[in-house]
């Protein structure tokens, strides 16, 4: 009998393993993958701080895209069927480096800026914008790697990965958590007299949507407080918030039925960066996310005003604007709580390995100052080119660097601008020497860059730096997102969306 219920047992499990792994083999074949970063300014993964910790910048990514029956179904506008997909929703998610709060940025997808220089795999390249261009069409010039290298070039933030989703998998993955709590303050019907508007229709109060409602509800601007994108940004938020919570509630190991449907669900709409197309490194992913309580997640706008040059677009609001990025670079919740939160944070440098928070590999060894080759150029007249370039300035710092025992400077006749000083180096195996040039110089870790419009290491003297033996010091980090930014906690259940007039019914 022993042997026999043995027997039985053993060929029971040999079975599961083999259709487990059969069925893991399938998942991974479905994982959509595409290009991290098309642009030219690599910044490579967030860096560990001082014990080990590496924080964790995601590239949340909406596209428009009309290319299949699906998605020309749920989105209308059948003028746009098969034209460049547009990266309408935009969101950068920020994992605190010991694993203790989430702050997300959006940024609204009329917002004007310049766009970088992105080459497609293939070869095809988009040239840098001469001009500024609306943010949402990063992503018809190569796909979600442009988008990614917009952010970068705008914010300097390191991007460690993307996932990118369009209508379809709104759709299904709404389906697949089982509906979404919203408010609304009153009855809402998101359609203008000539058409136009979601078709969003709800009753005043809560409700529970999902599938193409929710789909509706992200994409709501019609009827939504003033009508705009920023209206609708705030709505996305909201939603994603009460996601959040619902996840939490929903996506448990005792219910392994919801867990594959979401699992499979998430598969199915999302496309993804290399460093996120296998199942175990979006399980680490939701392992790191998992750590993060509800109410330490802040879900934030990017400070915004009105354009001057492009009727009813808005732009990055000066100084507000860069302090939020500020804080996501330098880690600082937008919460203004700190950080330590000694249940979530990891446990130790081992922790920042994991494929969802790749560490950055060690630096090279720096040379001794004496063997560095730097060369020098004048970029005192910032990059909008307001002020005069100060004179001389490239020699000068030569003169500071071998003061330093960088003897190997040299001033370049070339000019730039930069509004801060930043060092660029054109070589993996500089990193280590050009890092060496930043600490002698007192600059921050942030301001030192690959890029492969350099040759060597170059030290851009920016605006900051127009006189004396070092750069201007940054004021102090700010310790909360300014109000502008519109933060809304993860665990605000009580926020309703306030209705445009002429929208009720």
């Amino acid at each position: 009998m022993l042997r026999w219920v043995s027997s039985v047992l053993s060929f029971l499990i040999l079975a599961t393993a083999a259709g487990g792994y059969l069925y893991y083999r399938h998942l991974n074949g479905s994982i959509k993958t595409d290009v991290l970063n098309l642009g030219e300014n690599k910044l490579g993964g967030s860096r560990p701080n001082a014990f080990g910790q590496t924080p964790l910048n995601i590239l949340l990514i909406g596209s428009d895209a009309r290319d299949d029956a699906a998605n020309q179904a749920l989105g209308g506008a059948k003028d746009t069927f098969g034209g460049p997909p547009l990266a309408d929703v935009q969101m950068l998610l920020h994992l605190s480096a010991d694993r203790s709060n989430m702050s997300v940025v959006s940024m609204p997808r009329d917002t004007m800026l310049m766009m970088p220089k992105c080459t497609e795999p293939g070869g095809k390249v988009h040239q840098a914008s001469k001009g500024l261009m609306q943010t949402n069409e990063s992503l018809g010039r190569g796909g979600p790697g442009c988008t990614v290298a917009a952010w970068q070039e705008l914010t300097h933030i390191p991007i460690d990965h993307f996932m990118m989703i369009d209508f379809k998998g709104v759709v299904t993955m709404a389906d697949a958590i089982g509906g979404v709590p919203v408010c609304v303050q009153q009855n809402v019907e998101s359609r203008t007299k000539d058409g136009k508007g979601s078709g969003l229709k709800l009753p005043k109060g809560e409700n529970v949507i999902q599938g193409e409602q929710a789909l509706q509800w992200l994409r709501t601007r019609y009827g939504f407080e003033d009508g705009t994108d920023l209206g609708r940004t705030h709505a996305q938020h909201m939603y994603m918030n009460s996601m959040a919570r619902e996840f939490r509630k929903n996506a448990k190991l005792s219910n392994p039925v919801k867990l594959n449907s979401l699992a499979q669900a998430a598969i199915k709409a999302m496309v993804v960066d290399p460093g996120l197309n296998k199942i175990d490194k979006l399980y680490d992913l939701s392992v790191e996310l998992k750590k993060i309580p509800t109410g330490r997640i802040t879900m934030t706008t990017m400070p915004w005003v009105y354009s001057t040059r492009e009727e009813g677009r808005v732009e990055p609001k000066p100084g507000e604007a860069e302090d939020v990025f500020r804080m996501v670079r330098e880690d600082i919740a937008l919460d203004g709580k700190g950080s330590g939160n000694p249940a979530a944070a990891p446990s130790g440098p081992a922790a920042s390995g994991s494929p969802a928070a790749p560490s950055q590999p060690a630096a090279d060894p720096a040379a001794p100052p004496a063997k560095i080759p730097v060369t020098v150029r004048n970029a005192t007249g910032g990059k909008d080119g307001a002020q005069a370039r100060v004179k001389g300035r490239a020699d000068d710092v030569v003169a500071i660097l071998a003061g330093k025992g960088f003897t190997k400077a040299v001033a370049n006749t070339q000019t730039a601008g930069e509004d801060t000083t930043v060092i660029r180096f054109s070589s993996p195996d500089q990193a280590g020497d050009a890092a060496a040039v930043a600490t002698a110089l007192g600059l921050p870790a942030n301001a030192v860059e690959k890029s492969d419009d350099v040759s060597g290491i170059v030290l851009f003297v920016g605006k900051d730096w127009r006189t004396g033996n070092a750069p201007t010091p940054p004021p102090p980090a700010p310790t909360k997102a300014p109000d502008s930014a519109r933060p809304l906690n993860g665990d605000d259940d009580k926020e309703c969306m306030a209705i445009q007039p002429g929208f009720t019914w």
